[in-house]
């Protein structure tokens, strides 16, 4: 009796703070929403005897990927006025996008049969040397594990996906010259100074060819303030 009741309480909390997540307007509400959801859905887990997924989701989805969604939300300055304000002109398209995965739920619910073992499997023993650990990873490394490795394909793309998307270069970044570095010399760059005794701690070093830098700065620089010069000039 009391596990029934614990069952219908966590899992209307459950519901609720699920459909609070893409309801709230705010989006560090929605990522509490999620965290409260991810530990009610542990509790159900619980309650059923899966206590390796249930403490699974909560080290791994509410210390890890719900904080960090949160850290996210909090410190980077999304304006999201400017996201919604293309919520019109993009509202065709995803209404057709949300038709067409309805009627795909629709199918795929309307073609769903009960294996008629299934009712005798509810009441099958289970055996007490294989550890609720062990079953899962059995089911996903064993029966299932073309599916699991298909499923991290399709996470790995995703995630180049969401790279590509949002990789912005910038004009004021820096970008790399590898031929330049991997053809750069010892002699291009440093010099060998005589250094006299107990002014060190060897006879000889390296050091940076300060004089030739600051010559060619200067150069540079010299000959661009006079390009500058003779270009007011002319106006």
């Amino acid at each position: 009796m009391i596990v029934d009741f614990l069952f219908y309480v966590f899992a209307t909390v459950l519901v609720a703070s699920a459909a609070m997540v893409v309801s709230a307007r705010n989006p560090v509400h929605s990522v509490l929403f999620l965290i409260l959801a991810f530990f009610n859905a542990a509790a159900l887990f619980l309650i059923v005897g899966a206590e390796f997924l249930a403490m699974i989701l909560v080290i791994v989805y509410v210390g890890a990927v719900a904080v960090l969604f949160l850290f996210v939300v909090m410190m980077l300055d999304v304006d999201f006025i400017q996201l919604r304000s293309g919520f019109q002109r993009y509202l065709p398209i995803g209404a057709l996008v949300g038709v067409v995965l309805f009627v795909e739920l629709l199918s795929a619910i309307g073609g769903w049969k009960l294996a008629p073992q299934a009712g005798q499997l509810r009441f099958a023993p289970i055996d007490a040397k294989v550890s609720n650990t062990e079953a899962i990873g059995r089911i996903l490394y064993t029966d299932y594990v073309f599916l699991f490795q298909a499923a991290g394909l399709v996470l790995l793309v995703a995630m180049i996906g969401a790279i590509v998307l949002t990789l912005r270069d910038r004009k004021t970044s820096r970008h790399q010259n590898i031929r330049q570095q991997t053809e750069r010399k010892v002699a291009d760059t440093l010099e060998m100074v005589t250094v006299g005794l107990g002014t060190g701690t060897g006879t000889d070093f390296y050091r940076p060819k300060v004089a030739e830098v600051a010559a060619s700065d200067e150069a540079v620089h010299g000959h661009e303030g006079h390009g500058h010069g003779g270009h007011g000039h002319g106006h």
